[in-house]
């Protein structure tokens, strides 16, 4: 992970500023996106009902007085049943060995599971790096069932670690606002001390086109079925400005392509007579414009590829 050069940025005031990267992980579904957008305070990665949705890195900025936390939030780590689920294994091991704390997300709605303890045991192989434990959507459950959510991390965080356990536990609601500022303010104790790394107001340093797909993809997955999530990807082909437009007046020209691996779930994205790609054009649209800052015709095109998944020359294709 490279760390950009200060440059033209001031050094604090503060001495005791600290800045550094911080990396969420846990299992699919385990509330990772959602906490950085909280934290971040802006939409900066995807969300969805579906499991495994993130297929990118995705950095978020979280600015304070006393420090700047760049969080790094990845896929689900899992156990890898296609190439594509190693590849996404792969980046988050990548990720771990570069980071300076990390934060493990358990839902407090679901019990601790074999997917849990596979990642805490990846974690534990780590090296000396701080594992934090946040207890997520701690608003699905009423407080015996929070407090039992606690008992039972804290308990897998003895059997991981050893007697000291997790570094930290911090429950949290990143949809209630509940202690969200405290999971940043815990992960940034271990940051060490240094300027900030990004100009004040910067919220990620991912390309525009990624985080276009981005868009694309969470719209294109909401209310279809559970297979569909794995087989979907997204390639921005063009962003370019309309022709011809006065400056008052600026279009966008976005083209995007997406990808499935059969027939039948080419029919799921477009739906009948089109109506289900319309709806996805509308809403990824409306973030896309607000990411960009200006109007957009969104051009969408539904392709196969075959098995992409686990076709290693499909897979660089489409950016994996």
């Amino acid at each position: 992970m490279t760390k950009p050069a200060p440059g033209r940025l001031p050094e604090p005031e503060n001495v005791d500023h600290r800045s550094g990267f911080a990396v969420l992980v846990g299992r699919p579904n385990a509330g990772k996106s959602t906490l950085t957008n909280a934290l971040v305070g802006e939409k900066v990665a995807i969300t969805s009902a579906k499991p495994q949705t993130t297929r990118h890195t995705i950095r978020g900025i979280v600015h304070r007085d006393d420090y700047q936390l760049v969080l790094v939030d990845t896929p689900g780590l899992h156990r890898p049943r296609t190439l594509l689920g190693q590849r996404l294994n792969d980046l988050v091991a990548d990720t771990l060995a570069e980071v300076d704390a990390i934060g493990f997300c358990l839902p407090a709605n679901e019990k601790i599971g074999p997917g849990d303890r596979f990642i805490a045991q990846q974690l534990a192989n780590v090296g000396r790096k701080p594992v934090i434990a946040i207890v997520t959507k701690t608003d699905t459950v009423d407080r015996q069932g929070v407090g039992e959510a606690l008992i039972a991390v804290e308990s897998l965080g003895r059997e991981v670690f050893g007697a000291d356990g997790f570094a930290a536990v911090v429950p949290v609601s990143a949809v209630k606002d509940f202690q969200v500022d405290t999971v940043a303010k815990v992960l940034s104790g271990y940051l060490p001390l240094g300027p900030a790394l990004y100009p004040d107001g910067e919220l990620t340093d991912e390309p525009e086109a990624v985080m276009v797909a981005e868009l694309v993809r969470e719209a294109a997955l909401e209310g279809v079925r559970d297979e569909l999530p794995h087989s979907l990807a997204v390639v921005v082909e063009e962003i370019v400005p309309r022709e011809g437009r006065s400056e008052d007046n600026q279009l966008l020209d976005v083209r995007v392509n997406l990808y499935v691996e059969r027939p039948s779930q080419k029919a799921i994205v477009i739906g009948r007579g089109g109506a289900r790609l319309r709806d996805v054009g509308t809403t990824a649209r409306k973030g896309i414009e607000a990411l960009l800052g200006t109007r957009v015709y969104l051009d969408l095109h539904v392709k196969i590829a075959k098995d992409w998944q686990r076709d290693p020359k499909q897979l660089v294709k489409l950016g994996f």
